[in-house]
């Protein structure tokens, strides 16, 4: 059986943000553990950089997505220079927050929604 062009897009920009989401929800494991040493998070987020490298990249139009992206990139150009841990520790789980957020932000109902419920009249 043969895929489609379509098909197989679909596969790769799938794959390519599953892998966006593995990397940020790493991150944020290792930024919240206290005792994630220096030398273990460079480790681990050079792994994962390499294989995100290895993916197809895909044009990402969320933006989530995006700003997923753009993070991953800032995070790797910080950490190649010198840094330390423990400083940008708070700074990044505050970003990584933010993100959080702006992936929630569409789950919530529609203002005109929420007006429905509020206004019924109960007795």
């Amino acid at each position: 059986m043969r895929y489609t062009e379509k098909q197989i897009e679909k596969y790769q920009r799938q794959r390519y943000i599953t892998f966006l989401e593995k990397v940020t929800k790493n991150l944020f494991k290792m930024f919240r553990d206290e005792e994630t040493t220096q030398e273990q998070f460079l480790k681990k987020f050079k792994e994962l950089k390499k294989k995100l490298n290895e993916q197809v990249e895909i044009q990402l139009n969320s933006e989530y997505h995006h700003q997923m992206k753009t993070y991953i990139d800032r995070l790797s150009l910080e950490v190649e220079q010198e840094f330390i841990l423990d400083d940008i520790r708070e700074a990044n789980m505050t970003l990584l927050n933010r993100l959080q957020k702006l992936k929630n932000g569409t789950s919530y109902k529609k203002d005109k929604h929420k007006n429905k419920s509020k206004n019924q009249d109960w007795g």
